[in-house]
């Protein structure tokens, strides 16, 4: 299946009435067509793991293409350069926790954007850092938990970004290093003691969303 058979099924499969359904839920409907993940995650079976192909559907201005992209594209061949291109080029929650969570998050840098992105100020690259560290802390089952020791206080410092895409990542990100293990649930709930604490109405928030699931996680752990 070569680009422009590509392209042509993604159309064959729009959806308006999905496009209205996304909106609803912050997707942008501009170059939406409204196909859902698993019709998306069916064609990136078709085509396999392809990099040129990944490449042009990026370009291409469809979203649906660009998670194609991200489905598609080999691990071992993208570079730093394309992530920071493309983190550039994110424009909804979903195309971010996409692409991070099947494609950056396997990447050599993954850690290493983790860090640089919380600090950055446009909102879905900063997002795009906290679903890192939520991605690898459920896909990187050989990290020592150093590792995401040192995410709690960056952690602290993005609670105070009252942007919603933004503090709900921060929340995500949280809940599930606190879901590692013990010892991590130990230091997330303490994390979320101390965000309860600040002169943040986000902060807060994240605090007491997070902490009542840690809780619950916390049982399961202990009965082990």
């Amino acid at each position: 299946m070569n680009y422009d058979q590509v392209i042509s099924t993604l159309k064959g499969k729009a959806n308006p009435e999905n496009v209205a359904g996304m909106a609803r839920f912050g997707i942008a409907s501009t170059g939406t067509l409204g196909v859902s993940v698993p019709k998306i995650r069916k064609l990136a079976k078709e085509i396999g793991c392809d990099h040129k192909m990944a490449q042009k559907l990026w370009k291409s201005g469809i979203h649906e293409a660009k998670l194609l992209a991200a489905f598609v594209d080999q691990v071992d061949l993208v570079t730093e350069k394309q992530l920071e291109d493309w983190v550039l080029d994110f424009d909804s929650w979903d195309i971010c926790d996409q692409v991070i969570s099947n494609l950056f998050d396997k990447t050599p840098w993954a850690y290493t954007k983790a860090y640089e992105w919380v600090k950055r100020d446009e909102e879905f690259v900063r997002r795009a850092g906290f679903v890192l560290m939520a991605a690898l802390s459920v896909h990187d089952k050989k990290a020592y938990n150093s590792e995401f020791v040192k995410f709690f206080p960056e952690i602290k410092k993005g609670a105070t970004d009252e942007r919603n895409f933004v503090k709900k990542a921060v929340n995500w990100a949280l809940r599930q290093i606190g879901k590692r293990n013990l010892e991590l649930n130990k230091l997330a709930i303490k994390t979320g003691e101390e965000l309860l604490k600040m002169d943040s109405k986000s902060a807060r928030w994240i605090a007491s969303d997070a902490i009542r699931e840690l809780k619950v996680k916390a049982e399961k752990l202990i009965s082990v």
